[in-house]
């Protein structure tokens, strides 16, 4: 079942594949009678037949992004969109630094409500959608921003949230023609699923620079991060690294921390050492980052002296280093 995951890259037989394999881009892939127990059955029949004749039209309109980066959790409830608007709002702190977030957690789209641009709009323009801007240098795409209020339910099946994906990146006008975006961030569900998928494959032309995977330190979320680095490796996605979230508790008075979340198999730090994937760094639990995702600020620049503050700081500047390397 786990080969089931797997993103084949166009145009290649998988090494595993049956005597006579077809080929994962004909019209044939996974249904053929060569293809019956195939361990990548599963992956080519519901993969589209044929090369997506739009990727080459996303690769031209991120041509000028620099860096795109995929946050990931194996877990949901871990921070990881939380991560992810802090970080946006770290690097944007640097005027020259411009900053793309693209929100494709289709059915849980909290960003907006996190960056504070939850009732903004999208409007269309000769280029395409105009993303919403925070700031001047950082700017966020959502299907929140599409919604007629903020209590409606997205219903979809995979392949229309696949097909707003594929909007997000093609019809969307990041940059102008001589502007360059330096950072886009993908703030993903949960899981290893239809978004994943087609996140993976829309950027295979233009690149995915790689992957931040965010956890809590117990047990149960260690064990679905195991899976979210097996989907990484499957699709050739490079780990930047992992972030341990909620790895203690500070007191607001005696800045003291206490753990909440135990972990009994060792949390993140042995996590990374056994499967040789760096260790970005642990942020305690704090209240107040989650008042400053409700009422969309940044925490570094409001509690700019708190140890999560600290941990956030080092977490970030490891990410430069390493996709700037």
């Amino acid at each position: 079942m786990a080969d089931t995951a797997k993103v084949i890259p166009e145009g290649k037989v998988p090494e595993n594949a049956n005597e006579h394999c077809p080929g994962p881009e004909s019209e044939s892939a996974g249904r053929a009678a060569g293809c019956e127990g195939c361990p990548n059955q599963e992956i080519c029949s519901t993969q589209a037949a044929g090369p997506d004749p739009d990727l080459p039209i996303v690769a031209e309109r991120l041509s000028n992004v620099k860096h795109k980066i995929l946050v990931l959790s194996g877990k949901g409830g871990v921070g990881k969109s939380t991560f992810t608007g802090q970080l946006a709002f770290a690097l944007a702190t640097d005027e020259n630094t411009q900053v793309g977030v693209v929100d494709i957690d289709i059915c849980g789209p909290s960003l907006p409500r996190i960056m504070g641009c939850e009732r903004e709009q999208v409007h269309p323009s000769s280029n395409g959608w105009s993303p919403v801007y925070v700031q001047d240098n950082l700017a966020v795409m959502s299907i929140a921003f599409m919604l007629p209020d903020e209590e409606s339910a997205v219903i979809w099946r995979g392949p229309k949230k696949n097909g707003m994906i594929k909007q997000f990146l093609k019809d969307v006008n990041w940059t102008d023609s001589e502007e360059q975006l330096d950072f886009m961030l993908f703030d993903t569900p949960p899981g290893t699923s239809d978004e994943h998928l087609s996140v993976v494959q829309l950027l295979r032309n233009s690149g995915i620079t790689g992957a931040v995977i965010v956890t809590t330190p117990q047990e149960v979320s260690i064990q679905d991060v195991r899976k979210e680095i097996d989907f990484c490796r499957k699709a050739g996605v490079p780990i930047i690294g992992v972030v341990e979230n909620m790895s203690g508790f500070v007191c607001p008075g005696c800045h003291n921390e206490s753990r909440i979340f135990y972990p009994t198999t060792g949390g993140a730090k042995a996590l990374c050492e056994e499967l040789e994937i760096p260790l970005l760094g642990s942020i305690p639990l704090d209240p107040s980052i989650g008042q400053a995702c409700d009422f969309g600020t940044s925490f570094l620049d409001t509690h700019a002296d708190s140890p999560a503050a600290h941990a956030y700081t080092q977490i970030i500047d490891k990410i430069k280093s390493i996709v700037k390397s």
